[in-house]
């Protein structure tokens, strides 16, 4: 048999299998979508947005996805036209003519990256300017203690019958100064500690339940005692280190109520698993009542929030609010 009678039977195999294999990926391509909804397509897989500033990720996101999908599909075609187009012929063998130093085309090779990624940076330096904005006087601060393998919430607030001032507070001292001052005057505060046994009692989720007042601004204030952690809420769609001997703050206003999931996005030891928490949206008038619970429990004052540190490397970041 001639070399191109054994290619073409070595092709026939193939041939028969393809309209196989394209007939098992389209089943399991609609047997996996059965069940999803169709509304939920926009998102991409990400979570619901659950606060004001969640949208604003998800549009980058989207942007993000979309770009990355109009750059695969000229690839693949160029890919595929390159297949079909330039393939070897049947009939006889020849090298086919080659191109070397077409300066237009790689000038469009160099300048279209340099485009792609520059329209990127600039969405996402405005986006991240917008989301890590701090307000003079948010309605409510909360500082989120990391610490192997928990997390700890120290509520920053003026609660009925509990003395104290937080800007202070011995246990609060690792926090700079520029974000001390952006405390409330006189807040005695309470905290809840966390351990990794802890479960919400109303959803039975792992780990300890931080609670935010629906519709009201809210400042993270995350400081760690030991190794970096992240604190990450899902369906914020926002996640920001927790880091030894630096404090990082963000806002946010929560505006679905609900009980979310939460967890530690950095590989923080042994147990790093572990460490989740909940996050229970409620009203304003039930998470004053929460507080008040709190200091029922005598669980007032503030839990250690860091490391201890000087007061120039404390006040290292002169930026100020």
């Amino acid at each position: 048999m001639s070399p191109n009678g054994s290619d073409r039977s070595s092709r026939r195999p193939m041939r028969r299998k393809l309209p196989q294999v394209l007939t098992a990926g389209l089943i399991l391509a609609t047997a996996t979508g059965c069940s999803y909804n169709w509304e939920d397509f926009p998102r991409l897989g990400m979570p619901t947005p659950v606060t004001e500033e969640a949208p604003t990720i998800l549009s980058l996101w989207q942007g993000s996805w979309a770009a990355a999908l109009i750059t695969g599909i000229l690839v693949w075609g160029l890919i595929i036209w390159s297949v079909i187009f330039h393939r070897r012929s049947r009939t006889k063998v020849e090298v086919p003519p080659q191109t070397r130093y077409n300066m237009p085309i790689e000038a469009l090779y160099t300048v279209t990256p340099l485009i792609i990624v520059s329209v990127l940076f600039y969405f996402t330096a405005r986006d991240e300017s917008k989301l890590l904005s701090l307000s003079p006087k948010p309605a409510h601060t909360i500082n989120v203690v990391g610490y192997q393998w928990s997390w700890g919430f120290n509520y920053v607030e003026n609660v009925p019958g509990v003395e104290g001032d937080a800007k202070a507070d011995k246990n609060l001292s690792s926090i700079p100064d520029k974000y001390l001052e952006a405390f409330p005057e006189n807040a005695g505060g309470v905290y809840d500690a966390g351990i990794p046994g802890d479960r919400n009692p109303q959803t039975g989720n792992p780990g300890p339940t931080l609670w935010l007042p629906k519709g009201e601004k809210v400042r993270f204030v995350l400081t760690s005692r030991d190794v970096i952690h992240s604190f990450w809420v899902v369906p914020f769609l926002f996640k920001q280190d927790v880091i030894p001997g630096h404090t990082n703050v963000f806002e946010v206003t929560p505006n679905q109520e609900g009980t979310f999931l939460g967890k530690c996005a950095e590989l923080c030891g042994v147990d790093h698993s572990r460490m989740l928490f909940n996050v229970k949206v409620v009203s304003p008038e039930r998470y004053q009542q929460h507080l008040k619970e709190l200091a029922e429990k005598g669980q007032t004052g503030y839990i250690p929030s860091g490391i201890e540190q000087t007061d120039p490397a404390r006040n290292a970041e002169k930026n100020q609010l």
